[in-house]
């Protein structure tokens, strides 16, 4: 199973997009029935049944065992990866696309960016995942809580720089034999859920 499945097909999209579907899958983190499923969900084993089979066609679940109670022949399912993201390229041409923004500082360029990274990682571990191999990728996340708006300034500017020399440092753009790679750094502000103490009621 994989850790995160890019859905890149439009149909596949509609599907896996579906409210019961989706719940469908966040159930079968491990092998389960539909008559299992009906029972947990609340929902008619048919319709369960219906809904497997449409996961099944489109590749999001597998059969994982079948199992034998008399005369009945009972399936168990199974997701094919731990989570699922639509890759923007199942929008077509409508698709997010940095090179149509102009304000690089904007929020509407981050999150082009952020979707073009899930496209092309996305077809690039699908082409290894076939080929039984390994994708190096280099992740770093991290939280950083500035102190003023002139210090969170100040550290983008030393973060540019020293990106700047670095590239400048290993790029090397005759090496017939380097391989290609983007690196794309961003930041933005985390969203806060602050609670609201409320003062005890005076007698």
């Amino acid at each position: 199973m994989l850790d995160v499945e890019v859905i890149e097909d439009p149909t596949t999209a509609s599907v896996a997009l579906d409210p019961a579907r989706a719940r469908l899958l966040a159930e079968l983190g491990s092998p389960a029935s539909a008559a299992a499923l009906a029972e947990r969900l609340g929902l008619p084993r048919q319709k369960v049944n219906y809904h497997l089979r449409e996961l099944e066609r489109c590749g999001l679940v597998r059969e994982a065992e079948t199992r034998k109670w008399g005369g009945i022949t009972e399936r168990r399912m199974v997701a094919t990866a731990g989570s699922y993201l639509v890759s923007p390229t199942a929008l077509g041409p409508a698709a997010a696309d940095p090179g149509r923004t102009r304000d690089r500082l904007s929020a509407g360029y981050l999150i082009a960016l952020a979707a073009r990274a899930v496209a092309e990682v996305g077809q690039l571990l699908r082409r290894a995942t076939g080929s039984q191999q390994r994708l190096a990728t280099l992740s770093i996340d991290t939280e950083i809580r500035f102190r003023s708006a002139a210090e969170r300034a100040a550290f983008s500017q030393e973060l540019a720089a020293g990106i700047t020399a670095l590239a400048a440092r290993y790029h090397d753009p005759s090496s017939r034999g380097g391989r290609l790679h983007r690196l794309v750094a961003v930041a933005h502000p985390i969203a806060e859920t602050r609670e609201i103490s409320v003062p005890p009621t005076q007698p």
